[in-house]
């Protein structure tokens, strides 16, 4: 019988073999290349692209004669870009409450239409170049889990997704204002834990799932309940011994402090974080998603919300803050990765929105290849996935991209400007003939 499994097993191996070597490379001649490990342009490389994988990285002598090639060299190419911080499954307008928003779609909307929807939205994002997304929650019973091995096995079209499964709080969640005889819907959105023992079958349940990653709310502003430190702890400890990295949403300084205690790997949002946490964060190499929008995404969503259009004082004292703290997180050696968080209907597909994040960071004075590089190789890099996605590298995935302009002369306008897209050697955009 032994004998048996091995002959199987090796006539299996020998076939996948044959397959992989009678696919046709394809050549791809960029006239700039975003190596994003180094953070450069190099100028006239070539990548050859086999099934869904990179083979190599050459020049243009490199290609064979005869050869299918794919002629980008009037563009810059460069690895899909990443938006690490997605809610795919959820969406409001602007004048919606969140909470009672979410309490009527639990309630009154239906998993199937929830999760069609959803398809929808992720197909938008390969249209603009960003060919993976973390998505960390707000996606019901493991929802996200569900979408993405849907586009894994090709039944629907969309980014690579790295799931979290429902985010890990405290009591309550992030749902505000449900009165005690209906707080059990917030199960349907959201994993409460009660105690340390809790905290790490919540773990397991979501490692049974087959969740990418972990996804905490240290603090549940408006509601007035936290995560403890200890509680962290267990979550960390148990998630990163099943090779599962823990990023934390945090509102409050206090509560982005005891998850870098804890030991998390990264800070969602992180709004008011001091000097001394974003020293702490350097020190401990944890990464902040500083999930920002431009100017321009404000003035829309103070419309779209019925506000006092004349009234744009608060929009500026935001917008100062949040640069003020993208300023200080670098100054200090933060790591920073791109994600958007941009769950809001501002009348333009979730890819547009999306992508509204490059502006901000552009807008708060980041350089462009610092941006870019937060939005490939540093998020992969932080999710440990740094020789597959976000690079143009030999054996990481064919999920490339071109955009047409200067990266480092007019860098909003060229990263618009996407005409080309492939994930997983597969092209998708084809708009430079």
């Amino acid at each position: 019988m032994q004998k048996a499994i091995l002959l199987i097993i090796s006539l299996i191996f020998c076939t996948a073999q044959q397959a992989f070597a009678q696919q046709e490379t394809t050549y791809i001649k960029a006239g700039f290349l975003y190596n994003s490990e180094q953070n450069t342009l190099q100028k006239n490389k070539v990548i050859a692209v086999k099934g869904n994988k990179i083979v190599s990285i050459g020049d243009y002598s490199t290609i064979p004669q005869n050869s299918k090639t794919i002629d980008l060299t009037a563009y810059t190419v460069l690895p899909g870009l990443i938006d690490a911080h997605t809610h795919v499954l959820f969406s409001q307008d602007a004048n919606q409450d969140f909470a009672e928003h979410s309490m009527q779609m639990l309630t009154m909307e239906s998993e199937a239409l929830r999760t069609l929807r959803g398809s929808k939205r992720a197909k938008s994002y390969l249209d603009v170049g960003i060919t993976s997304i973390k998505d960390l929650g707000n996606s019901g019973l493991f929802l996200d889990v569900a979408l993405r091995d849907a586009i894994n096995e090709g039944t629907i079209v969309g980014p690579r997704i790295f799931a979290s499964g429902p985010i890990i709080s405290a009591t309550g969640g992030q749902i505000y204002g449900v009165n005690p005889a209906h707080q059990h819907l917030i199960d349907l959105e959201y994993r409460i834990i009660k105690s340390e023992a809790d905290a790490r079958n919540a773990v397991r349940e979501h490692v049974n799932q087959k969740v990418d990653l972990i996804k905490i709310a240290t603090d549940n502003i408006p509601n007035n309940s936290a995560l403890s430190v200890a509680e962290m702890k267990s979550i960390v400890k148990t998630a990163h011994a099943s090779g599962l990295t823990v990023t934390a949403h945090s509102i409050t300084n206090q509560s982005a402090y005891n998850a870098i205690q804890a030991g998390v790997d990264g800070i969602e949002h992180g709004f008011n974080l001091a000097d001394s946490t974003l020293t702490l964060m350097a020190k401990k190499n944890v990464f902040l998603v500083p999930t920002e929008n431009s100017r321009a995404y404000s003035l829309i969503y103070n419309k779209l919300a019925g506000f006092d259009e004349t009234d744009v004082e608060w929009i500026d004292n935001y917008l100062q803050r949040m640069k003020d703290r993208l300023k200080r997180a670098i100054a200090k050696g933060v790591t920073i990765i791109a994600g958007s968080d941009n769950y809001t209907d501002i009348e333009v597909t979730r890819g547009n929105s999306s992508k509204d994040m490059f502006r901000a960071y552009f807008e708060m004075r980041m350089k462009p290849l610092d941006i870019l590089q937060s939005a490939t190789y540093l998020s992969a890099l932080h999710f440990n996935k740094e020789n597959e996605i976000g690079v143009l590298k030999p054996n990481a995935y064919a999920d490339i991209i071109a955009v047409k302009g200067s990266l480092t002369n007019d860098f909003l306008e060229t990263l618009s400007n996407v005409v080309f897209v492939m994930k997983d050697g597969e092209v998708y955009v084809e708009k430079f003939n």
